[in-house]
């Protein structure tokens, strides 16, 4: 990785000057650059190009999983993991279906609550803390959202609601179920992305 650094940044910067801030002797960086590349490399080189012509041949749309397969039956031998390691070094992915989903959309404005967990989730008796979140998921009707509830202590979802939508009655069911099957004494926390409350 350092000498990589050296290498990309050595026509700005002298690579003795360079060497002597990050700490790194200058003869390892010159024998590196001397050295031959070592076979996975070189092997490595090779199949960059056939992923890449591959890829584009199938209008720039495989993933790792379906390149792979197809790479099997051009009769090219290499690992799903291989092929996908390679696929990130050439920066290039497959196209997903669907529109990405976004389900924060925070503002930078808005007054929170102090965090009373600061980061510590742990709790030595029931509803001592409870965490809360939200996270979707495609299906052939849409978009779904889940809103869930979970007791730190027994690490169990003790309340949750879905729908097709992310208004603030999505959050507010899941915190009544939880609120109504374990109805908490004072004192408990619910703790979210954003803030913490203490419930009475």
């Amino acid at each position: 990785m350092t000498i990589a650094f050296i290498d990309q940044h050595r026509q700005r910067f002298a690579v003795a000057a360079m060497c002597r801030v990050l700490e790194f002797a200058e003869r390892t960086f010159y024998a590196a650059k001397a050295r031959p590349g070592s076979a996975r490399s070189i092997t490595d080189e090779s199949r960059k190009i056939i992923i890449s012509v591959e890829w584009k041949a199938n209008y720039s749309c495989y993933g790792a999983r379906r390149l792979h397969k197809h790479l099997r039956r051009q009769g090219h031998t290499m690992a799903r993991c291989t092929v996908a390691r390679l696929m990130r070094d050439l920066g290039i992915r497959g196209v997903q279906r669907g529109r990405k989903q976004f389900t924060t959309h925070a503002d930078k404005t808005a007054d929170r609550p102090p965090d009373l967990v600061k980061r510590v989730f742990t709790a030595s008796v029931p509803n001592e803390l409870w965490l809360a979140d939200i996270t979707y998921c495609s299906t052939w009707d849409g978009w779904l959202y889940v809103a869930f509830i979970v007791d730190v202590y027994a690490r169990v979802i003790v309340g949750w609601q879905i729908a097709g939508h992310m208004r603030t009655d999505l959050v507010l069911d899941a915190l009544e179920m939880a609120a109504w099957r374990r109805d908490p004494e004072h004192g408990c926390v619910h703790h979210s992305d954003a803030v913490s409350l203490a419930m009475s």
